[in-house]
């Protein structure tokens, strides 16, 4: 009989534990997993999604099934989990969509909730923040020009009708987020985190904003803002700062942040909301939109947090609504969008893929693949996981917002009209 060896035996059990976890999470669609060892097995029912999947080598196998989080991605981007039918997309599709929840069913499942628990106590303190940021933000600005629509907004944009364009629904998430903020002539406004100045500029042209003080850490976004401000002839009205918010001074009428609260930290959620607190106007009105989650509180993607966003977590409204309290802040109102960010990301992934030859003169195959797993992980995470996107409503009186939502839908057309009247002008 052949003796069968140490390295042998962990080849057999990776099988073994993958092929458990792949037929307990792949009930629609088909998937077909090729060994290191060339045996072939097959999961599903033969209808949606049809994948094939191939390690390269024993210890890949052995890698997912003990770390699938980290390591799904890691395989894919190294070339030794190949997926020779199908895409990253719908290999995610097949293992998430019949769950809808974690991919984590393997073993040493409490081990890593300690350690990522652990993890979370790093407090992002300013010099921290600056170099996460740098870490996705400074790429090189072409990259971002090739799948982002023209104004770069870097978030969730609002599908407010059937058959929006992407640039229709993000002007869409900036004149709805605009009308929560109630933002009036000579108003003055704090944006923290304001990416490519976008937000500011609509709520100084658009809102009629009095004064914007838009605030980043990234270097590369900073100069695009400056050069956006000065081509509409807004430098008097719009001004953009590299500046941490632990830093600012002075006092607004409204303060908005879109995209920016994911980056900050439970360690940090006190400071966060007290400084906000302090720098809001009594009769200020403040609009959080930031990526959270729906379910109980659980460490962010550690494949995300460790090559896309450095320092990152996705909160759920039980982590901030106590931080939020303790600052005196009154929440006077949350909207959820769910399945917003899942087209946004499919409209992100595929124009990304479609433009894939250039991104490969400005990097290399191994960023290609890291970034298109970076979209359709995070794609994954809004259609089939617990990933939404919170719009939190702040103020320090509760007399300052109407008292139903009826100003809103008011506002929004206002805006649109004003969107109509500024095209007119810049035309």
């Amino acid at each position: 009989m052949q003796e069968i060896n140490g390295t042998g035996i962990a080849t057999m059990l990776s099988e073994k534990i993958l092929a458990a976890a792949f037929t307990r999470a792949v009930k629609h669609g088909t998937l077909t997993m090729r060994t290191a060892e060339g045996r072939d097995f097959t999961f599903g029912d033969d209808s949606g999604p049809d994948v094939a999947i191939r390690f390269t080598d024993a210890a890949a196998q052995m890698a997912l099934c003990l770390h699938p989080e980290l390591k799904l991605g890691e395989l894919f981007v190294e070339g030794r989990l190949v997926i020779e039918r199908g895409t990253i997309l719908d290999l995610l599709q097949l293992l998430l969509q019949d769950i809808h929840g974690e991919l984590d069913e393997l073993p040493l499942k409490r081990l890593r909730r300690i350690r990522n628990w652990m993890m979370r106590r790093a407090e992002n303190d300013a010099a921290r923040s600056k170099r996460n940021v740098a870490h996705h933000y400074d790429l090189d600005g072409r990259l971002y020009a090739l799948f982002l629509d023209s104004d770069r907004q870097y978030s969730c944009a609002y599908f407010d009708h059937p058959n929006v364009s992407l640039e229709e629904a993000q002007l869409a998430k900036k004149r709805h987020i605009a009308a929560k903020l109630m933002v009036n002539r000579g108003h003055s406004v704090l944006d923290i985190g304001s990416g490519w100045g976008g937000m500011g500029l609509y709520l100084a042209q658009v809102a009629g904003a009095g004064m914007v003080r838009g605030i980043t850490l990234s270097e590369e976004q900073l100069e695009a803002s400056r050069r956006r401000a000065a081509a509409a002839g807004l430098l008097d009205r719009v001004r953009f700062e590299l500046e941490d918010y632990r830093s600012t001074t002075g006092s607004f009428d409204r303060i908005v942040s879109v995209g920016m609260f994911e980056h900050v930290g439970p360690p940090s959620y006190d400071e966060y909301f007290q400084t906000c607190r302090s720098l809001l106007k009594a009769d200020g009105v403040m609009l959080l939109h930031t990526i959270g989650r729906s379910g109980t509180p659980y460490p962010t993607n550690p494949w995300i947090t460790k090559y896309i966003f450095p320092g990152g977590h996705l909160p759920v409204l039980s982590e901030m609504m106590p931080a939020i309290e303790r600052a005196g802040l009154i929440v006077t109102d949350v909207e959820i969008l769910r399945l917003h960010y899942a087209y946004t990301l499919q409209a992100w992934r595929e124009r990304f893929l479609a433009h894939r030859a250039e991104v490969l003169k400005l990097y290399d195959e191994r960023f290609c693949r890291m970034w298109e797993c970076y979209l359709a992980m995070s794609e994954s995470a809004f259609r089939w996981q617990d990933a939404v996107v919170f719009q939190v409503q702040l103020a320090r009186r509760n007399d300052v917002v109407p008292l139903t939502r009826a100003y809103m839908a008011e506002r929004e057309a206002a805006l649109k009209e004003a969107e109509g009247m500024e095209l007119k002008r810049s035309a």
